[in-house]
């Protein structure tokens, strides 16, 4: 099948990537000619494992194309994907220009029948506004579907080439042909594809993140009260993940969730509800507690030098709002940072991937370290606000060598509270108690 992929950004080169992987010619289209030139160079533009290594095996087998021209990219396409940026807009409401412009400039160029399919995240009704911007200029026929992702980032080729589920919103047969059988390579082991209607799809996808938002903040919730009550959120954790009902995943406590998805798709999902007069009060709380959770850890800094930060050297692990990706969107790393060097604290930074991400935001701000443990050197104390795993089993006796003083921020729960006190530190986690040495 002949794929277009408009947009080369995360969920634009990872789909467009996964679908030449099983056989189908892809062009991917991106206004930014720099990015197309690196990507025509063999060169991945983001990092997620696993992808460098499928874009460069169809790139080489001439199944992976990329172009700046929409008129090229679409050609003879049976299926065009919309792959655009939906960020939120002032009043956080997913601004659907870069959607909306597309599918009108793609209207005059359709030569045949053509499944449009908006892959973006975007709220409901979109399908129909981008039918009715097609169709302005469109001779021939064509359908618009609602095919949301769910790619996890660090996961996202696993997730692609394994989906837990399809989504496909569509009321047309023929269109629903289409996409069951592009589909049909990557659900052989019997994982569903469900078919609705449009308007569900659409929702689907915001449903699906906002829950997982909820459970996080929900988790921290108890981990503050278990501070105060003097409970472990990790043995409550475990006590509550083992019911089948609940799951395991998304339990564990930290300072909040980040990233491109969940903050935009909880904001947009409210931002909706308003537009129809719903009053959604779980998500105004889940955003207002993920904004507080986000700085917990500065204030206990502060805390604990009654001198306050000026001067301080701090040390922060991880930059990334995850592990294993190099997207610092809405990272919680980032604004800790922020309020960091507004305190007049000197602070120094490792991260595997998202330095160079950072650098384009901080600049000269901050230090930049390419080994973890020469961020630590002098450091009165360290931040984690990643869980890379190279940070999980640390040499600890190096980190007392190099540190002025053995006080950890931990806000990923990533350290044993017990062996913490053995080895003589100063800790202080999330929903759990305070290690003082």
């Amino acid at each position: 099948m002949k794929i277009a992929v408009i947009g080369t950004g995360y969920v634009g080169l990872v789909s467009g990537t996964c679908f030449a992987e099983t056989g189908n010619t892809v062009t991917c289209v991106d206004i930014d000619s720099e990015k197309v030139k690196t990507l025509r160079s063999g060169k991945v533009t983001i990092y997620e494992p696993g992808l460098e290594t499928l874009f460069e095996r169809n790139v080489k087998e001439n199944r992976l194309f990329f172009t700046t021209s929409l008129q090229e990219g679409i050609k003879d396409a049976q299926v065009i994907m919309l792959a655009l940026p939906t960020p939120p807009g002032a009043d956080g409401s997913a601004d659907l220009q870069y959607v909306l412009k597309v599918a009108g400039d793609l209207g005059p160029m359709l030569e045949n029948y053509t499944v449009i399919v908006n892959k973006s995240t975007v709220p409901v009704g979109t399908a129909e506004l981008v039918r009715k911007k097609v169709a302005e200029g469109a001779k021939v026929e064509f359908d618009v579907v609602s095919n949301p992702e769910f790619l996890r980032e660090g996961l996202a080729v696993e997730d692609f080439m394994k989906p837990e589920r399809v989504v496909i919103g569509t009321r047309s047969a023929r269109a629903r042909k289409i996409m069951e059988t592009l589909y049909a390579p990557y659900v052989m082991q019997g994982n569903p594809v469900i078919v609705m209607d449009e308007p569900s799809a659409e929702l689907t996808k915001y449903a699906a993140n906002a829950f997982l938002a909820t459970k996080i903040t929900f988790m921290n919730e108890i981990a503050n009260l278990c501070e105060r009550l003097g409970a472990d959120v990790d043995l409550v954790r475990k006590g509550v993940g083992t019911d089948s009902r609940i799951g395991k995943r998304f339990l564990f406590a930290g300072i909040g969730y980040g990233g491109s998805c969940f903050p935009k798709d909880v904001q947009a999902l409210s931002q909706s509800a308003q537009q129809v007069k719903y009053d959604f009060k779980i998500l105004d709380a889940v955003m207002a507690v993920n904004e507080n959770q986000k700085t917990k850890m500065i204030h206990r800094m502060k805390e604990h030098f009654a001198e306050g930060l000026k001067g301080k050297r701090i040390a922060v692990w991880g930059l990334s709002f995850k592990p294993q990706t190099d997207d610092i969107r809405e990272a919680p790393a980032l604004l800790n940072i922020e309020l960091l060097l507004k305190e007049g604290a000197e602070v120094h930074v490792h991260d595997p991937e998202a330095m160079e991400n950072v650098k384009k935001i901080l600049g000269d701000k901050i230090h930049y370290h390419t080994n973890p443990y020469d961020a630590l050197n002098k450091a009165d104390a360290l931040l984690v606000a990643t869980e890379w795993p190279e940070y999980r089993t640390p040499d600890f006796d190096r980190m007392k060598s190099l540190m002025n003083a053995k006080a950890i921020f931990d806000g990923r729960n990533i350290y044993d509270t017990s062996n913490i006190r053995e080895l003589g530190f100063t800790y202080y986690s999330v929903g759990r108690e305070i290690v003082k040495n």
